[in-house]
């Protein structure tokens, strides 16, 4: 998990980044008019971008930058993408703040605003009225601020702007009169604090993140916003001279008085839920699958005893893996996903198999307790040399010892750098972000029938013990089971591996090998030998596995 960095820690970073810039670039004067965020806001709606969703830290200034994108917009002609711009929250004081920020952009860019007067307008079938305050502009266009009331929408067109939108009566309702702007080429802004886990808007996002919904999304919390500049405007605007001590201390200030809200308020974490993140009904309905799980234990003094007997140890799950792999279809695609571990919890491993529907189906999953290393890198490279021509991606836990395993693999099979590069192998440092990103889509999976596990009741459990921790998913430190071999949800995390790996972009590659030089090693076996960098033990035969 990233920790969140002390007084101290932020003053020493904040420095050190300053130092980093050029003196030039440092004394040139003024800073951009817009931070770097607020910059990355704008220019994607100006680009065109339908629908962005924004989870943001309090007191960052995007408004103030969104205001600057509705002048803007607001002003041009028609013919040059002209439209009008309505604003929305769930209190007149930030409407109000809106179009006074509006006019402030207005006349630093020297726009024809006309008039800024507040009104009274019918609403049509209830005779009701709402406050509203708007900006008209000789391009004929106005910028209006609204109340939330999705009504408040009906017979308009252009630029909607859903600001502190966790906090609105109805986002579901607002939303559904907002987004018929874009059938005339219209935009949605929708940016927002959160307002706890179950709240529409943190769903919204988490549709986002999990791919089931393709609006555009950015997220903008307080440490982003300082390292970007905000404190040196907040400096620049009251007079004060900046400096990382003046920042830390102003930092750790505003944490302070957020106390235990600052996750939610300044982090872009929403507050915690209770239960389980994926409810059991729902796991047992994808445990469709009959097909037993292979585990392996060996005794503490497996290494000390002779290669005889460790052969006679290994070679029933040996045997059993073979007979597996034997029965899968190698018409499919292939995606493995593997937990290390070594004495206190368990290695677990899965394969998924990827269906023509593009259903995601439980192959092959395997648990070790107490097994070397070595024995370990023989398991995974038994299973990903048998689906080779067909595994699409491998993704390793690489936090502590499983990397060996993971660069070990690469080295057969292709370490890919980055998601997008070339290789197979995959090793992932597990942080907040990632299982921020990657723990959605796989909640999805499980909510749209688009996953097929095994069915096994220790399997249920670990995918029971993932939480919401600081409103992400992820497995607590808690284990659960009988004293010596506790389970720490080690399947729920090597599920969550395969299906990232099956989700990864990756490249197939056609060459023409080159005449291969000499080898140092000669004799029929001299590409056997160079191949095989771990010997099994005495009287395991390795046919038809490598």
């Amino acid at each position: 998990m990233t920790a969140i960095p002390t007084k101290d820690q932020w003053a020493s970073e904040r420095a050190a980044a300053m130092d980093a810039i050029p003196d030039l670039v440092r004394e040139a004067g003024l800073p951009a008019v817009l931070l770097p965020y607020q910059a990355r806001a704008v220019s994607l709606l100006d680009s065109g971008t339908p629908v962005l969703f924004v989870e943001k830290s309090r007191r960052v200034g995007l408004t103030w930058g969104l205001a600057a994108y509705a002048v803007l917009r607001a002003g041009r002609q028609k013919a040059a993408g002209g439209m009008d711009v309505m604003y929305i929250s769930y209190s007149r004081e930030m409407t109000r703040e809106f179009i006074d920020a509006c006019a402030m952009w207005a006349r630093a860019f020297d726009s024809a605003a006309v008039a800024v007067d507040e009104l009274l307008f019918d609403q049509g079938d209830d005779a009701k009225a709402i406050n509203a305050f708007r900006i008209k502009f000789a391009s004929g266009f106005e910028i209006m601020a609204l109340s939330s009331a999705p009504r408040g929408l009906r017979g308009k067109q252009g630029v909607v702007i859903i600001d502190e939108a966790a906090f609105v009566d109805s986002l579901k309702e607002l939303l559904k009169s907002a987004l018929a702007f874009l059938m005339w080429g219209g935009q949605v802004v929708v940016c927002s604090t959160h307002d706890g886990v179950e709240n529409p808007f943190n769903a919204a996002v988490q549709d986002i993140l999990a791919g089931r919904s393709r609006y555009a999304h950015i997220r903008i919390d307080f440490d982003q916003a300082l390292r970007e500049g905000l404190y040196q405007r907040i400096c620049l605007v009251t007079g004060k001279t900046w400096t990382p001590e003046a920042e830390a201390a102003w930092r750790q200030d505003i944490i302070d008085f957020y106390a235990d809200g600052a996750d939610e308020e300044l982090f872009c974490v929403p507050s915690l839920s209770s239960g389980a993140w994926l409810p059991a009904p729902l796991i047992e309905a994808r445990m469709t699958v009959q097909v037993p799980v292979l585990r392996l234990e060996l005794p503490n003094d497996y290494l000390y005893r002779h290669r005889l007997e460790q052969a006679a140890l290994m070679a029933p799950f040996l045997e059993a893996l073979a007979a597996q792999l034997a029965t899968l279809d190698l018409k499919s695609q292939y995606a493995f996903g593997s937990d290390f571990a070594r004495h206190v919890d368990l290695t677990a491993s899965t394969l998924l198999a990827i269906q023509p529907n593009l259903k995601r189906q439980e192959a092959l999953s395997y648990e070790l307790r107490n097994v070397p290393g070595d024995e370990q890198k023989l398991i995974a490279r038994t299973v990903m040399t048998h689906v080779r021509t067909r595994l699409i991606g491998a993704a390793f836990d690489a936090t502590g010892m499983g990397w060996t395993v993971a660069e070990d693999m690469g080295r057969l099979f292709g370490l890919r750098p980055d998601p997008e590069g070339a290789g197979i192998v995959m090793a992932v440092k597990f942080s907040e972000e990632w299982y921020r990103l990657h723990m959605p889509p796989l909640k999805v999976a499980f909510e749209d029938d688009q996953l097929a596990l095994i069915a096994d009741a220790d399997h249920l459990s670990d995918l029971r013990a993932v939480k919401l921790v600081r409103g992400i998913a992820r497995v607590p430190a808690l284990r659960e089971g009988d004293t010596g071999k506790k389970r720490h949800g080690d399947h729920a995390i090597a599920l969550a591996l395969a299906h990232y790996a099956s989700r990864m972009r990756w490249t197939e590659y056609g060459y023409t090998p080159a005449t291969a030089a000499p080898s140092a090693l000669s004799g029929p076996d001299a590409d056997t030998e160079a191949r095989d960098w771990w010997t099994p033990p005495l009287g395991v035969s390795m046919k038809g596995w490598t």
